[in-house]
């Protein structure tokens, strides 16, 4: 099959690739870098002619954008690829979201990812929605968005987070399947109270800045209070847990 991996530079793309080639698909890696840009048009028709399948791992490449700015680059690249994938008759669009995204709209970024879901459903195309719950690789980064004054504020709440590898691997198998037409979620093996989380993160990462729970501590701009970001009961659950991934950083 020939399959075209749109951000194929990110974190996930760049997993999704070698995962596609080594099981003797045709790949076309394609990013601004290499001269496709979705945001634009640019290069879309090109990079999709001939492709069976397409998978949208793309995200802003500002983490200061507005909620605004996101919801525009979802919505403006989805529609840019959908139509794109249409007039090359692609018959599969694979899209990448976030498990509970639909459950925290104060979220400018969660908010903006339910929007894009909303482009894909109604589009009339073969879709799969991937919802992934977050990744290991991220949860340092989170916890220093979330210190205040030297405080680490986190908000309650649980996760069940998992390896960016994991999502990858997924993604590559649900691209080559039959379209679902729906959402499936992925999950990783254990949910966490998110301080618990933070707190191994940060004894991983030798930083001892104290971790606390704050009711008013905002994830992505949301409130948590319990389970908004845990999957459902039918997630299909990764298998590298959160010690393996650290021993294997450790390494």
């Amino acid at each position: 099959m020939r399959i075209v991996v749109v951000g194929a530079t990110g974190t996930i793309g760049r997993g999704i690739v070698p995962a596609l080639v080594d099981a003797g698909h045709e790949v076309v890696a394609a990013s601004r870098a290499t001269g496709v840009d979705a945001f634009t048009g640019a290069g879309l028709a090109e990079a999709v002619a001939g492709a069976d399948a397409v998978v949208d791992v793309l995200r802003p490449a500002s983490d200061q954008a507005s909620g605004d700015e996101v919801r525009a680059f979802f919505e403006t690249t989805t529609a840019n690829l959908l139509a794109a994938e249409r007039a090359a008759g692609v018959a599969h669009h694979v899209a990448l979201s976030v498990v509970g995204c639909d459950r925290v709209p104060e979220s400018g970024f969660l908010h903006a990812k339910a929007v894009q879901e909303q482009v894909i459903r109604t589009a009339g195309s073969p879709f799969t929605i991937v919802r992934a719950t977050q990744f290991f690789e991220f949860v340092a980064h989170i916890a220093d968005t979330l210190a205040v004054d030297g405080v680490v504020r986190v908000p309650p709440g649980r996760q069940q987070p998992m390896a960016a590898s994991d999502v990858s691997t997924a993604l590559a198998r649900i691209a080559v399947a039959d379209p679902q037409n729906g959402i499936l979620e992925i999950a990783g093996p254990e949910p966490f109270a998110m301080v618990d989380l933070v707190r191994r993160v940060q004894a991983w990462r030798g930083d001892i800045r104290p971790v606390v729970v704050d009711p008013d501590a905002r994830y992505f701009g949301t409130r948590l209070t319990g389970d908004e970001l845990l999957p459902g009961p039918d997630a299909e659950l990764a298998t590298t847990t959160f010690e393996e991934w650290l021993s294997g950083r450790r390494r």
